[in-house]
């Protein structure tokens, strides 16, 4: 590579650099807005809230979890009351999820919340005109 090209890289310019930035700022909000619950942990009781009981893979994969994942994220929110666990009457090998009372009434007085976070979020962005550099990697947004 030349010496030009070497110089030309600019941390702060690339794309996975901001979006790192974007998700730090974005995870220190919302631990101070929901810190009940890990993003990980608010994410499946959404998905629970959104679509009901189901199994602890199918969860999993909805929020993009693997299966060892997914069966930590779900253990805590158990343990809080949040999320109840039952053997699943057509697989018996499979273990299905759903909310509890508690868990339901959770999600629900949390959602005003996440929107708030979201928008504290995006509130930290500055959009600027979406332009490319050489390489061709969009540059919609500034800290």
């Amino acid at each position: 590579m030349a010496e030009a090209d070497q110089n030309a890289y600019v941390l702060e310019d690339q794309i996975g650099y901001l979006l790192r930035l974007a998700k730090q700022r974005h995870l220190e909000i919302l631990a101070a807005a929901l810190s009940d619950v890990t993003p990980t942990q608010f994410a499946t009781l959404v998905k629970l809230h959104q679509l009901g009981v189901m199994s602890q893979n199918h969860l999993g994969r909805l929020v993009a979890m693997d299966a060892a994942t997914t069966k930590g994220v779900v253990t805590r929110p158990r343990k809080k009351g949040f999320v109840q666990t039952q053997a699943s009457t057509s697989d018996l090998r499979r273990l299905d999820v759903s909310l509890t009372a508690d868990g339901e009434a959770f999600v629900l007085a949390a959602i005003p919340t996440a929107f708030e976070v979201s928008r504290k979020t995006t509130d930290a962005l500055i959009p600027t005109a979406i332009v490319s550099d050489s390489e061709g990697i969009p540059k919609a947004f500034r800290f």
